[in-house]
Formats: C-alpha cells, sequence, structure tokens
C-alpha cells in the first residue's frame, strides 16, 4: 500500500460517513431520514449500521438491513451491509464490528449498538455511531490501534467525556459527528468539544487522509454536512 493513496472523508449529517478508498467505499449509518430514500445517488461497497434507524420513514419500502430495523436507501441497495460484532473482509478492506451501547448503562435507556473500525488504505478508521460512555480495557483492546475516530457529539456524550473517549482512543485524527436535532444545541455542544479539543471549529468541505499526511499531534476537524446536497 502506497503511502501516497488517499482517503477522502464525506459526512452526511448525524452520525452518516463516507470513506472513499482506492479500492473500496465504505458508507456508516446512511439512514433514509438522513440521506432519503433514494440515497442521493450514495454509493458504496459496504454499508455499516450503528444501530436500527430511530426514525424509520412511513410506508418505507426495499431491501432491509440484515436486523430488520433499516430500510436500505436505494442507490445503496447493492452494497454488503454489516450492522453487528464480528471481523469481516469485503473487497480486501478489513471491518471489525465492536459492541457498544449508546448509554452508560449498557443499552438499558437507549439500546445497544456497534462500533466499526475500518482499515481501508492502510489506514484505520473507527466509526463510533451513537457510542454513550467510554470504553473498557477490553474493548479498546478489540478495537486496537486507530489513525482516525468519527465520534458523535451532542447526543448522550457530553463534550467531556467527547474529549476522554478520544483521549482513550489515542487517534492522530478526530472527525466530529454532530448528533443534536436542534442546531443552535448542536453549536453549542460542538464549540465545547472543539474548546476541550484546543481546536477551531471552523468546518471544511471534505477530508483527504493518506498514511504519509497524518498529523503528528491529534487533531480535531469539523466537516460540512453533504446531506443536503
Amino acid at each position: 500500500m502506497s503511502e501516497s493513496t488517499v482517503m477522502e472523508i464525506t459526512w452526511y449529517g448525524r452520525t452518516c460517513i463516507r470513506l472513499r478508498g482506492r479500492d473500496a467505499v465504505v458508507v456508516a449509518d446512511a439512514y433514509p431520514s438522513i440521506v432519503g430514500p433514494t440515497g442521493r445517488g450514495i454509493t458504496g461497497d459496504v454499508i455499516t449500521y450503528s444501530h436500527p434507524d430511530d426514525e424509520p420513514l412511513p410506508q418505507a419500502k426495499g431491501r432491509r438491513s440484515r436486523d430488520g430495523g433499516t430500510v436500505i436507501p436505494g442507490s445503496l441497495e447493492e452494497a454488503f451491509v454489516l450492522d453487528g460484532p464480528g471481523e469481516f473482509e469485503v473487497k480486501e478492506v478489513l471491518v471489525t464490528g465492536v459492541r457498544t451501547y449508546r448509554d452508560d448503562k449498557r443499552g438499558s435507556d437507549r439500546g445497544r449498538q456497534t462500533a466499526f473500525v475500518v482499515e481501508l488504505d492502510g489506514l484505520h478508521t473507527i466509526h463510533l455511531g451513537d457510542v454513550g460512555h467510554l470504553l473498557t480495557e477490553e474493548k479498546l483492546g478489540d478495537i486496537g490501534s486507530v489513525d482516525i475516530a468519527c465520534v458523535p457529539v451532542g447526543g448522550a456524550l457530553t463534550a467531556t467525556k467527547a474529549a476522554e473517549l478520544v483521549a482513550q482512543l489515542d487517534p492522530k485524527i478526530v472527525v466530529a459527528m454532530p448528533v443534536c436535532a436542534d442546531e443552535a444545541d448542536c453549536a453549542e455542544a460542538v464549540s465545547k468539544f472543539f474548546h476541550e479539543m484546543g481546536a477551531s471549529s471552523a468546518p471544511q468541505q471534505k477530508l483527504s487522509v493518506s498514511i504519509s499526511t497524518l498529523p503528528d499531534e491529534v487533531t480535531a476537524v469539523l466537516l460540512e454536512s453533504r446531506g443536503k446536497v
């Protein structure tokens, strides 16, 4: 794998992220409530769902995720779907699903979910979904070393807890995923998180990363949402 191979990261809103690599494209949490029932032309080889759709569209039709909880948007119907723990290899992409929870009570309030570690173009990216807790040593061992962490902001985790979670994972790049429903609340949560991270919250359109361009110090990034495009 060339160190100059570039992976492109795009955010579509909430926890929906696309990782476009040289050999494959992985899309996380492309719920119809975010990208619409057609998927707005977003395509991918692998699609991961951290939890069943919270806001299913009424009378939605189409192929469903393995757990039956999410209707897959039309443009992604041909993708290989992952929605639970385990180790998988699809199109030379290694994906590890790790059982996590959407609260700090082992899912008793908001349910279980899966965090996915994706090895693409030599980069290890963890998509934390809507995680609501810090990680145990056992979970950190299952996850392993990561270069990039996609972290929810404004959900069950406070800004301080989200920053603690980043410190546990020790990535080089943090992609913030604002998940709160109210935009004003999200702005405050994002501001607090970036203050905790000692970084600027000025959004950028997309992020291009390669092994050779990983920063020396942890760098937090806010992306512009492409979901409305």
